[in-house]
């Protein structure tokens, strides 16, 4: 086990130091650019079109619709992407990287909407229905755009291993240390009671699990925004020095602990991608379930969730952990750092309030990656042997999780998830005029005044985009 985890370590450290820092930041200034800063020109109609997806979700119920709503879509990516990295990953980040690293976060995930804009609208053009509605994702993109169906192949099992398996034993593993710490349960049976759940939801498809995100996001993130302003408003004359705190040892002006600028860079975006996932091409494989009448649509929602992801919950843990001063005490590692740090603040029963919280915000990632894996499962090939030999697998790595060391987990995760950015960022930046493309149309439709609807002349040369049939458009 020491020498994988020696060998785990210098990949890494190679992939982390040099290679997907510079490709992140490349590429999502280049998005950025040529998409004229979409994710703040247009942040204003992500909220709009959030709304309007919400109310075509309520409207909808118990009626059968071709896939899921836009609202749905951006559930089940926010649940993956609302889990241990808020929670557990920031303080990570804070504890090894010091509190720079959270101004990294925040670059990482501000650069990142354009990414995350580009690969949610490419999974939404190169869509593909199914039983259920729609399924897609860069596996998809890469068959049908680039004409690499071993890209694709590829990037699934590298999705079905890192997500429906690694990430999800790192998401158990947090629930396990989480409920050890406030309330001493046996760690194997917090997992078995975990595993029991998580295999009542994934053997329901993808409505259920829409389902189940739609209920759980929403609650989770306001009841854990509500307390973090609590803490905030409590010490409010101390913002102004965690800002320069933040600000200081993200430049290296002022030593952080554990490191200067080089680990605050590095432990701000290796924590900011697993929490955001902006670019690493997990969430277009949500992006790609919804029913919209535009493929901008739904990359603007999927914008959103990045900002909702790091800028708004994750700021929400560094601030408790920062304003609490616990996270110089080297013996915390993890969620106990900021149960420990929340407890400081409200008392004994913020231990108890973040095992709850991590439990909302873990179970319903565990949810959402399991079915990342399962499209890309069924895009190699569609076989219920497969998928249930899938279904075994994340039940299994979720029992494992719950009991494992917590260093070798993280590391493994940061490795199958550099891997999985690095292709589908290659991809993404060769199909990126597309995106853009895209983008033009629905501006031109909003500025005659009209709903846009996307059809596949709208794109000269557009080919492969099964779902978009030629069509007359209306206002």
């Amino acid at each position: 086990m020491d020498f994988l985890q020696k060998i785990i370590s210098v990949l890494n450290t190679a992939l982390w130091s040099y290679v997907l820092i510079a490709l992140l930041i490349i590429l999502g200034l280049y998005f950025t650019i040529k998409s004229r800063f979409v994710q703040f020109k247009f942040f204003g109609e992500m909220f709009r079109l959030l709304g309007e997806g919400a109310s075509k979700s309520i409207s909808s119920e118990g009626r059968e619709q071709k896939g899921v709503s836009s609202f749905q879509a951006f559930c089940i990516s926010t649940a993956s992407r609302v889990g241990t990295g808020n929670l557990a990953g920031v303080a990570i980040a804070i504890s090894m990287g010091g509190p720079g690293a959270v101004f990294w976060m925040w670059v990482i995930a501000l650069i990142g909407g354009g990414s995350s804009f580009v690969e949610s609208t490419l999974a939404q053009i190169y869509k593909v229905k199914d039983e259920h509605g729609y399924r897609g994702g860069p596996a998809y993109y890469m068959e049908k755009a680039l004409n690499k169906r071993w890209l694709g192949v590829l990037f699934s099992v590298l999705i079905t291993i890192s997500f429906g398996l690694v990430f999800n034993s790192v998401q158990a593993n947090t629930i396990s240390f989480a409920f050890e710490e406030a309330f001493g349960v046996n760690r194997l049976i917090v997992g078995l009671v975990v595993t029991a759940l998580t295999a009542m939801i994934i053997f329901g498809g993808i409505k259920r699990i829409a389902k189940v995100a739609e209920m759980i996001v929403p609650v989770m993130a306001i009841g854990y925004i509500a307390v973090a302003l609590f803490v905030v408003f409590k010490n409010i004359t101390h913002v102004p020095a965690v800002f320069s705190l933040i600000i200081e040892n993200a430049f290296g002006i002022k030593e952080a602990v554990g490191g200067g600028v080089g680990a605050a860079i590095m432990m701000g975006i290796k924590r900011g991608l697993f929490s955001n996932e902006a670019g690493m091409g997990s969430a277009p494989n949500a992006a790609a379930t919804a029913d919209v009448t535009h493929p901008v649509k739904q990359g603007l929602i999927q914008t959103l969730g990045v900002f909702t992801d790091t800028i708004l919950i994750c700021s929400c843990t560094a601030f408790i952990v920062l304003l609490s001063g616990v996270y110089t005490n080297t013996k915390l590692e993890g969620i106990q750092l900021t149960q420990k740090a929340l407890s400081s603040q409200v008392g004994a029963w913020g231990n108890t309030f973040i095992a709850i919280c991590i439990f909302l915000f873990a179970f319903s990632s565990i949810v959402g990656n399991y079915y990342y894996g399962e499209t890309n499962i069924e895009f190699i090939k569609a076989n219920k042997l497969w998928l249930l030999a899938y279904r075994a697998a994340v039940i299994g790595m979720v029992i494992f999780g719950s009991v494992a060391k917590i260093q070798i987990v993280w590391d493994m995760a940061d490795l199958f998830m550099g891997i999985m950015a690095i292709i589908n960022l290659i991809a993404i930046s060769r199909l990126s005029k597309i995106a853009f493309a895209a983008l033009q149309d629905y501006s031109r439709q909003k500025k005659a005044g009209k709903n846009p609807v996307f059809s596949v002349d709208d794109i000269g040369g557009l080919e492969n985009a099964e779902c978009w049939e030629k069509k007359k458009k209306i206002a």
